[in-house]
Parts: structure tokens; sequence; C-alpha cells
């Protein structure tokens, strides 16, 4: 029993871990946004396309898939618990939606590739804040468990 609670312990570190690092790169891919559309010349733009394929291949995707599996991992190893709780089904919901947030930062993120962006910085920046509610909820929730 005590080998099952520190192995689950161990679980819930390194998801807690990937969750920081892929919230880390969702706030910092919108910024970088930001100032790609507000690049005017060639090498920055350039510049900018490489920093952010490089975010989203190499931290924002790896630290999502773990992030999930690792989730799934905790919540399957306890579904009989969670299942009737609220709170949980509220957080798996707002983790989708992060999920969304984290493909379409993909599709702009193609868009800037391609010298096809149509936003503007300005929203871009408004954009930026759509985690930070996110992650405020779904941290109050797990912790909380208001219900």
């Amino acid at each position: 029993m005590q080998f099952a609670l520190d192995h689950l312990l161990w679980i819930k570190a390194f998801h807690l871990i990937a969750m920081i690092c892929w919230f880390a790169a969702i706030f910092y891919l919108p910024r970088l946004f930001v100032y790609h559309a507000m690049a005017e010349d060639t090498v920055s733009r350039e510049r900018f396309k490489v920093m952010e394929r490089k975010l989203y291949r190499g931290i924002m995707n790896p630290s999502m898939i773990v992030t999930v599996l690792l989730g799934l991992w905790m919540l399957m190893a306890n579904w009989d618990a969670y299942k009737g709780f609220g709170w949980m089904h509220a957080k798996l919901t707002l983790v989708f939606l992060l999920i969304g947030y984290h493909h379409v930062c993909l599709a702009y993120l193609k868009k800037f590739a391609a010298d096809a962006n149509t936003k503007s910085d300005k929203f871009y920046r408004i954009f930026n804040e759509i985690p930070v509610f996110l992650l405020v909820a779904i941290v109050i929730l797990a912790v909380v468990r208001p219900f």
C-alpha cells in the first residue's frame, strides 16, 4: 500500500514539473507572436520563426504530452475516487480547453511560418492572457477541490 502511494506521489511530482514547463512555453509562445507581429525586418521575422518552432516542438509539445499522460495515469489509478467529484470534471474540461489553446497556437505558428499572419500585436497580447485564467482555475480546482 505504501509503495503504491509513494509511486503515485512520484507521478504527481513529475506531472507538476511537466505542467510547469508546459505553461512556461504556453505563456512564452504568444509573447513571441507579439514581437513577431511587430517585427519589420526580414532577419527578425526569420529569427522569430526559428524561436517559435523550437519552442513549440522542443518544449511545448513534449511537456504537454508528458503532462497529459501522467495526469491520465493518476486519473486511471484513482478513477473510483475521482469520478464522483465535480471539481475533477471541471478541471478536465479546462485542461481540454488548454489543449485546444495549445493547438490554436500551432495554427498561428504555421501562419507566421508562411508569412500569412493577419493578426496584430495587440490581438496576441490579449490572446496571451487566456492561459493565465485557465492556470488559476485549474490550480484552484486541483488544490481547493471546491465541489
